[in-house]
């Protein structure tokens, strides 16, 4: 294993209260030591690399809670190396990948067939179990064996368990296993084959829309399930205000809820959606202005704990269509911090370190794991960035098979240089 002395950086680690100028030395796959001035020529740094981070930012790797990687069976948008590449290129460490395959991952079996498969992955890979059997909505999956073969989480992603007898069984089962369970809030009756946000726009274009009521009555009755049956609850990829209201009133109520945004949700309402094209079509849909502030401000505020892109890359001829025939989904991975930086940190809302909280130290209590950790003795999965670093974002350069994102073009603040996994070099900017 490597050896590396990270010098002259800005360490950003809101576990242990740094936020300053400080060197890191990466011995095999630890941190070895962290100060604010290491000697090149000392004995545990003499055989070390040096990087000079003159100007950049040194932060914990990003966790995602919240992944498509497709494999297996839809290898041609993503495979798991491929998704990991993405990962890696936007400093994302540890990736959980939800369950919505052929086949669906939905046996402990399956759960070590995705973690044989991202093996030689550059990124930690997590797997999220089905919470039912072929995400199928009958039977409930084997929760606490899934969670002994390594899964972190349960899900019905890309769908939401619609017998509301059967979730709340399975959210006692999750309970019971010491299990956190995903949930996609969304009524499919209320919903009603909607294609993007109802308003103004979905007038205007003449496409169906979706309400905000199809999130915000499963996010009531998933909250008020959890809080009856003890069981950690994970709200994915909030859209609405009024999911951030129900999120507050949670907490108030000191129930183990936690909810994530994603990127796109608050940065681009459907305002900015200037065509059918299928780039625009994500589920939940980009929201009006006064939903992207709400969100925007519940970040702010501490409501909203989590930054997690849903990444969901497609197939280029797939997006190429009508929103009535383009499938769901939006890739996040390679933009998530840049669009985070640029529109939460430089936008007023957020600090950088609570940009990093909500990105790698929350995310890591929400699934418990030692991560989002940069002490010495800690695992050194760490990216380095330049924050004063202004470039456009260019799909055709991902490393994702996905191409499938309405930023392209977008000029943003934030460019990933280095990422490290387990003291190893998975991205290097420069190479």
């Amino acid at each position: 294993m490597g050896r590396y002395l990270i010098k002259n950086g800005h360490l950003i680690d809101p576990a242990n209260g740094i936020d300053g100028k400080m060197d890191i030395l990466i011995s095999g796959k630890e941190i070895f030591e962290v100060a604010a001035d290491i000697d090149i020529n000392s004995k545990n740094a003499k055989d070390a690399d040096i990087i000079d981070a003159s100007g950049k930012v040194i932060m914990p790797g990003f966790i995602d809670l919240h992944v498509h990687l497709r494999e297996p069976g839809f290898e041609y948008k993503e495979t798991v190396m491929t998704g990991a590449m993405a990962a890696a290129k936007g400093g994302v460490t540890t990736i959980c990948p939800m369950p919505n395959t052929k086949p669906v991952i939905d046996t402990p079996a399956k759960v070590k067939d995705l973690l044989g498969r991202a093996k030689e992955a550059p990124v930690n890979i997590l797997p999220v179990g089905a919470i039912t059997i072929d995400q199928d909505g009958v039977d409930i999956s084997d929760i606490a064996g899934m969670k002994e073969a390594g899964a972190a989480a349960v899900s019905e992603d890309g769908k939401s368990v619609m017998n509301t007898w059967l979730f709340r069984k399975a959210l006692h089962e999750a309970a019971e296993a010491g299990m956190p369970v995903f949930s996609h809030c969304e009524d499919i009756s209320l919903a009603d084959g909607g294609v993007m946000n109802y308003g103004a726009k979905s007038e205007e274009l003449g496409l169906p829309g979706i309400i905000n009521a199809a999130e915000d009555v499963i996010v009531a009755r998933d909250i008020l399930l959890a809080k009856e049956a003890g069981c950690r609850l994970h709200l994915c990829h909030c859209s609405t205000a009024d999911s951030v209201l129900l999120v507050e009133m949670a907490k108030k109520q000191g129930l183990l809820v936690t909810a994530e945004v994603c990127p796109h949700h608050f940065t681009m309402s459907d305002d900015e959606i200037t065509e059918d094209d299928g780039r625009f079509k994500m589920n939940p849909p980009l929201r009006s202005r006064a939903d992207v502030n709400a969100l925007r401000a519940g970040l702010r505020d501490g409501i909203m704990d989590i930054i997690s892109t849903d990444h969901a890359p497609h197939g280029t001829e797939e997006k190429a269509q009508s929103m009535l025939k383009a499938p769901f989904g939006i890739v996040g991975l390679e933009t998530s911090f840049a669009l985070g930086y640029t529109v939460l940190v430089k936008g007023g809302y957020l600090t950088l370190p609570q940009l990093v909280t909500k990105m790698s130290v929350n995310p890591a209590k929400v699934i418990g794991i030692d991560k989002g950790n940069l002490a010495p003795g800690k695992i050194a999965d760490l990216v380095i960035a330049g924050i004063d670093t202004e470039y456009r974002i260019d799909s055709s350069k991902f490393a994702s098979k996905g191409r499938n994102t309405p930023f392209n073009g977008m000029k943003v603040y934030g460019r990933i240089e280095k990422t490290f996994t387990g003291g190893e070099i998975v991205y290097d900017y420069n190479k």
